[in-house]
């Protein structure tokens, strides 16, 4: 079993978790969080000074500041993966910077209460 870890834009989480269930995979874990890339730009604040706005021309150059995001966790039988992966790339693609990252992680074990089931079928969503 695997661990999907994907960080997308705060716009794309209904998008995505259609996508997923499409897809056959129901059970996520959502947080709120915040973060930047290589960039460090707050597309927010550009487009704000793009428009004329003084709070917004006001904080440009000030450095970089932290973008909110979605973080998604997703623990799934090894099996499924690839498909989590790609409905995650089809779902938050824009092309443009900001669309995110997925890391894929080793996960040793998981256990289901109340049943106390163990390893995959803990991850059965159809039980």
């Amino acid at each position: 079993m695997k661990e999907v870890l994907a960080i997308i834009r705060q716009n794309k989480m209904n998008e995505t978790k259609v996508a997923l269930a499409a897809a056959g995979i129901y059970s996520l874990t959502a947080s709120k969080v915040l973060g930047r890339g290589r960039g460090g730009v707050d597309f927010r604040v550009l487009r704000g000074a793009e428009d004329g706005r003084e709070e917004a021309i006001s904080q440009l150059g000030q450095g970089p500041r932290l973008i909110p995001k979605r973080m998604l966790l997703l623990v799934l039988p090894e099996a499924k993966v690839p498909v989590a992966v790609e409905t995650l790339i089809k779902a938050n693609q824009t092309g443009k910077p900001g669309d995110g990252k997925i890391f894929v992680l080793p996960t040793s074990d998981a256990f289901r209460n109340p049943h106390g089931e163990a390893g995959d079928v803990a991850l059965n969503e159809e039980n």
